[in-house]
């Protein structure tokens, strides 16, 4: 799996910390959930892992993980400290 918005085949060390947090995150946290995309937004200086199910678990300049839930509608972007509080904000959608 490629991962997006990294150019020179190399990971800058506040990246990787963001990434082994993601990663540690998806494994103790969600686990099952197929991932649709791997990435760094160089914009705003977040790690991502995008799950299937419309979460993605981010992390910015290897800070701690946050949820994030995206209204494809209006564009707006929700985060929240747990996954499970993103879920529930995600099966409350209409």
């Amino acid at each position: 799996m490629k991962i997006e918005g990294i150019k020179n085949n190399s990971i800058p060390v506040l990246e990787a910390i963001g990434f082994s947090k993601v990663f540690e995150a998806y494994a103790e946290e969600v686990g099952s959930e197929e991932i649709m995309e791997i990435g760094f937004n160089a914009n705003s200086g977040i790690v991502y892992i995008a799950l299937e199910n419309g979460i993605s678990i981010c992390s910015a300049f290897g800070n701690d993980v946050e949820y994030l839930t995206m209204d494809y509608d209006d564009n707006e972007e929700t985060f929240f400290d747990t996954y499970e509080e993103a879920l529930q904000f995600i099966d409350r959608r209409p």
